[in-house]
């Protein structure tokens, strides 16, 4: 009867941390967001800093539907749910949370820089639905400077196995990625196959007319692109466009009222011009 009941008061016990991780915590709401960026619409929130809030739930943040830049780092976070509305995400810092399901994110199609240190994350199995975010080129699951890290991280090859599972990473855990999925190497690899492509022939090949030298990279390849601005640049023109039309408004403004005073003072007698 002793071990019966030493048993259920341990499954009490158990139940009861669950109930205080899932109901405790801070909740994302309209009115958190609206007082941490000062935007009065979700749908303007373009950058947004939640790090060490004790989050717990992260409630609306599905609405900020423009959202690109997100940092949720040192939080109580366990749930990704809401995270898969956000489709112009590229940036997103998820570190020293209790996540272990990645399910969500697999929708977040424009990510491209994802920090996972200091989570939950045990094999790799997990990462399996981030193998469609095409545009993802830096992953982090460990942080030596933070001392941050995944269970996942305990296996030696860890690292090789990511660079396996996900070609096109440019950074594994801060760290330039010297494999397939480098620039350098796929230059190399181009390179390579087009100098192949031109190679000498056998003896008797001798005869053929000489073949035209190809370009190994497409026309244009060098020309100088125009930087593209993201939405954040271009929100950040508008208001500045903006600022400085109210500017110009006052001073225009400024200068009538300077311009009224003058024609005021001048057209009072002067007390000097009296004779007395």
């Amino acid at each position: 009867m002793e071990g019966r009941r030493e048993g259920g008061e341990e499954e009490e016990e158990e139940e009861e941390e669950e109930e205080e991780e899932e109901g405790g915590g801070v909740r994302i709401t309209p009115q958190l967001l609206k007082a941490s960026t000062g935007e009065f619409a979700l749908e303007s929130i373009l950058l947004l800093k939640l790090r060490g809030r004790g989050i717990a739930h992260l409630g609306c943040l599905g609405d900020c539907a423009n959202l690109e830049w997100l940092d949720l780092s040192g939080n109580a976070i366990a749930q990704l749910g809401p995270l898969a509305a956000l489709k112009a995400l590229t940036v997103l810092n998820l570190s020293r949370n209790r996540i272990a399901s990645l399910e969500p994110l697999g929708s977040c199609h424009n990510l491209q820089s994802l920090n996972l240190a200091g989570n939950r994350v045990s094999s790799l199995q997990q990462l399996r639905c981030l193998t469609g975010l095409r545009r993802l080129e830096s992953l982090r699951l460990r942080d030596p400077l933070a001392r941050l890290a995944n269970p996942l991280c305990a296996a030696p090859a860890y690292r090789a196995a990511l660079a396996d599972m996900f070609p096109g990473l440019k950074a594994i855990d801060g760290e330039r990625v010297s494999g397939r999925g480098s620039e350098l190497y796929r230059l190399c690899r181009d390179l390579d196959s087009s100098l192949g492509r031109g190679g000498s022939g056998s003896a008797g090949a001798g005869t053929e007319p000489p073949r035209t030298a190809q370009p190994w990279v497409d026309a244009g390849f060098w020309e100088p692109r125009l930087p593209r601005r993201s939405s954040i640049m271009e929100e950040a023109y508008k208001q500045f466009g903006e600022v400085l039309q109210e500017c110009r408004e006052l001073s225009r403004r400024a200068d009538d009222t300077i311009a009224q005073a003058e024609r005021a003072l001048s057209s009072r007698p002067d007390p000097n011009s009296f004779v007395f």
